[in-house]
């Protein structure tokens, strides 16, 4: 099974970016502005929740490590998403994964690149310098 894998070196300490990776209030900073938390899960809407993922974390363990299940969406359910905190001198190297994908489609390809971008958009909250979510309520950012 194919796997998504970036990292990325940020300019802030572990405690402060883990609530960005492991909340859905973090979420909304960096990665989309439709999210509701219905029973337990966080759900981020996309393209005016034509499209929906439903996320429900499995490990929780401040400020090292965030693993979510994805419960929904055609190609993301029984796909995994993990964020991996590492303290690095004054900052933390974030490691991603979003595996468990069934094969490499165009829409594992489209993810990935999507989730370079989400790196980049998380790095900058973290570092105080937020560019907002990549994907809004009805559009995309860019």
């Amino acid at each position: 099974m194919p796997d998504i894998q970036h990292s990325v070196q940020i300019a802030s300490k572990p405690e402060a970016v883990y609530p960005l990776v492991a909340t859905a209030q973090g979420f909304g900073q960096w990665w989309a502005t439709d999210i509701t938390e219905p029973a337990g899960a966080v759900e981020l809407g996309f393209f005016n929740r034509a499209t929906i993922y439903r996320l429900r974390i499995e490990v929780d363990r401040p400020p090292s490590q965030a693993d979510w299940i994805c419960e929904t969406g055609q190609e993301w359910s029984g796909t995994y998403i993990v964020f991996r905190l590492e303290s690095r001198g004054a900052g933390t190297l974030l490691r991603f994964t979003h595996g468990g994908w069934q094969s490499e489609t165009e829409y594992f390809t489209s993810c990935n690149t999507a989730w370079g971008e989400l790196m980049y958009r998380l790095k900058s909250a973290a570092e105080g310098k937020p560019r907002g979510p990549l994907f809004t309520a009805d559009a995309l950012a860019y």
